[in-house]
């Protein structure tokens, strides 16, 4: 596994921190509005590993190499389908050594980066979930939505050729996940899952840098024209609360 910059990561602990307190205000918004809806909420923590795919190192499609953590709340609003939504700090990185492609094995480029994530959504069961039929549950699930990330813009030094990152940016990824959950008791409910995320950058290497470097062709690098994605493979504990629904009307 990589070695992490401890700066990076008190950076973005501290980001993550601001954001969750947003997200414990819009949390306590939901129960203190919907809450009436005796419908059931899960709030709690999610813990994995993450991987990239892109124009540097490794072509793998599942291969976390570093670690990734977040939050996560849903509301339940059927025994079928619940809203989603995730907070995840994730860092990421590729090393052209660790290609089995001879070519990219001669370029020596590597890179690493931190990604923030926000994501919300809708996540489908593929059969009923409850947690009060008195028998424990489980069930595969899909989920889909909208993520915003942020990350470090990088671009490759002209002289070294060492990748370096020059600014911070933010863009769009559409998250494609699979996982399967089941209960622990009456209160908690563990989940795994593999979520590839389909972004709108193709920067997260630097090959295509973007800014006031979009301009200068001879920093580009790879496939210019597709665009990078990132999964993120791990578990999910979230606590239950709130009143038995009834899983009227929607």
């Amino acid at each position: 596994m990589h070695h992490i910059n401890r700066s990076k990561v008190y950076y973005y602990i501290c980001k993550l921190l601001v954001f969750m307190k947003y997200f414990a205000i819009i949390l306590v918004f939901l129960c203190t509005t919907l809450g009436v809806n005796s419908q059931t909420y899960e709030i709690g923590g999610l813990i994995g590993g993450t991987n990239y795919i892109g124009d540097v190192g490794k072509t793998n499609y599942i291969a976390p190499n570093n670690m990734a953590f977040g939050a996560i709340f849903k509301w339940n609003r059927s025994a079928r389908h619940s809203f989603r939504g995730s907070l995840m700090v994730a860092s990421i990185s590729g090393d052209d050594s660790e290609s089995k492609e001879s070519r990219r094995k001669e370029r020596g480029y590597k890179f690493t980066n931190t990604i923030m994530e926000l994501s919300i959504g809708l996540e489908f069961t593929f059969w009923d979930f409850s947690m009060y039929s008195g028998q424990p549950a489980q069930t595969p699930y899909l989920y889909t939505g909208l993520t915003y990330f942020g990350y470090n813009s990088l671009a490759k030094d002209p002289q070294t050729n060492v990748i370096e990152d020059y600014d911070k940016s933010g863009a769009i990824a559409i998250p494609m996940v699979v996982g399967y959950k089941t209960t622990i008791g009456t209160k908690l409910v563990l989940g795994f899952e593999i979520g590839a995320r389909y972004t709108l950058t193709d920067n997260l290497d630097g090959s295509n840098p973007l800014g006031s470097l979009e301009d200068n062709d001879s920093l580009n690098f790879g496939n210019t024209v597709s665009k990078d994605w990132y999964v993120f493979t791990g578990a999910t504990l979230t606590f239950t609360f709130g009143r038995r629904p009834c899983y009227c009307n929607f």
